[in-house]
């Protein structure tokens, strides 16, 4: 059976939502997808995809695709980011125990709920080419779920939940998916779902053009990855978790490394993270690399986060961007009216909060002339770094606040100090 994008159609009823609401929402079609991301092979890019970029030679990635994919091309104009997307692109994919079939559905709900051909080109290829083909071909030919473990279903279904809010993974249904997988898995299944959210607003904000060969199923298949059906009842650290944990903490004792930084030590975000090591390093060394290498000031791009988590209702982001915000020498007055209004932003800081809050909710809209504004202000690469902040917290949003992390007692403290003391504050 072929599994070319002209399939769309057939995985239509996997794709049926189940979020509570999601059944008042007109979804496009998997064929409107894919005419979309044909029509796009030909779109002009607003971000310059000329300059060289080395595409690294790992095994996974040559699978991939057989050249660079635009949404790492993109970053050519931030250089110092090009291999940690790369990384990243190869991490989402397949590190981890979760089946790469399985994370690549998960990222074609999250192309289907938002609207982004782009993603769903790639993932479609990727499904098309894992040794996983059989179970997935009785929902690809016929819409029959009949075939898909409690995994799968219960994967497909936290994609979707996540992606249409924030917190919109129930208690109900994190313990149903807590009894199938592991935390680390659990952390696995949260970074996935993620950075497909960063993804899609990244390649749809941008309107990267889908390559010719996302429509091509690849020569060679992909890794095979073996779920354990004999899971323990708790998941047992890893050497690299112990590892990636150790190194965290040094780093966390060294003044150069926290250059940047919140003065928190190992945040709370990254001790949950550490659960899934091969996924949080490559993560970790992109924020690394956007914020050492930014051109865009810090004020900016904390107050476009600060934006961003403040329209998710993301409790522990707003904490740490008003925290940052704070470290930096915003007067607690200016904060407290910025909860009313944007008067208190500057004109450069609002260009990039506009911006901001089209990509976070509905990157589609985007339109020629924002990025026309954004670009005006900020530069070619300027205007990246926001959008690259931007899609940083629709990531850093999810995993946080539907994890239920708790803040850092700093954060708390600064944010109590700069807007008072509830009757009753949630942690």
């Amino acid at each position: 059976m072929s599994f070319r994008l002209p399939a769309l159609a057939l995985v239509a009823a996997l794709l049926t939502p189940h979020a509570a609401g999601a059944a008042d929402e007109a979804l496009p079609s998997l064929p409107q997808l894919e005419k979309a991301a044909r029509a796009r092979v030909q779109a002009q890019s607003r971000v310059d995809l000329s300059r060289q970029v080395a595409w690294p030679t790992e095994p996974e990635l040559k699978l991939y695709g057989p050249d660079v994919p635009n949404v790492v091309r993109a970053m050519g104009v931030v250089p110092e980011a090009v291999r940690p997307m790369a990384d990243m692109v190869r991490a989402v994919l397949f590190e981890g125990s979760v089946a790469t079939s399985t994370r690549a559905a998960m990222g074609l709900r999250v192309a289907q709920i938002l609207r982004s051909p782009y993603l769903a080109a790639h993932m479609v290829r990727v499904i098309a080419a894992s040794p996983e083909e059989p179970a997935w071909r009785p929902v690809f030919r016929d819409g029959n779920g009949t075939s898909l473990s409690a995994r799968q279903r219960l994967a497909l279904a936290y994609a979707e939940s996540l992606t249409r809010d924030v917190h919109g993974v129930t208690d109900e249904q994190f313990t149903n998916v807590g009894a199938h997988f592991t935390d680390s898995e659990i952390v696995e299944l949260t970074i996935v779902t993620a950075f497909f959210n960063h993804m899609a607003r990244l390649a749809e904000a941008a309107r990267l053009p889908v390559e010719p060969w996302a429509f091509e199923r690849p020569s060679v298949p992909l890794p095979h990855v073996v779920e354990d059906k004999g899971a323990p009842r708790i998941g047992l650290i890893s050497d690299a978790e112990m590892a990636a944990t150790a190194a965290a903490a040094a780093a966390a004792k060294d003044p150069a490394a926290q250059k940047g930084g919140l003065g928190l030590g190992i945040a709370n975000s990254m001790r949950a993270m550490f659960r899934a090591p091969g996924l949080a390093l490559p993560w970790r060394a992109l924020g690394t690399a956007l914020r050492e290498h930014e051109e865009v000031g810090r004020d900016v791009k904390l107050q476009v986060s600060l934006a961003v988590s403040t329209m998710n209702g993301c409790r522990y982001c707003v904490r740490h961007q008003v925290l940052g915000l704070r470290r930096i020498g915003v007067d607690p007055a200016r904060l407290v009216a910025l909860q009313k209004d944007d008067t208190a932003l500057t004109p450069r800081e609002r260009t990039a909060v506009l911006f901001a809050r089209q990509v976070t909710g509905d990157p589609t809209r985007v339109s020629d002339a924002d990025w026309a504004a954004l670009t005006t202000e900020f530069g070619p690469r300027g205007a990246v770094e926001v959008l690259l902040q931007t899609c940083t917290f629709a990531f850093m949003n999810r995993f946080t606040d539907n994890l239920k992390l708790p803040s850092e007692d700093e954060a708390v403290k600064v944010y109590q100090e700069t807007y008072g003391t509830p009757k009753k504050e949630e942690e």
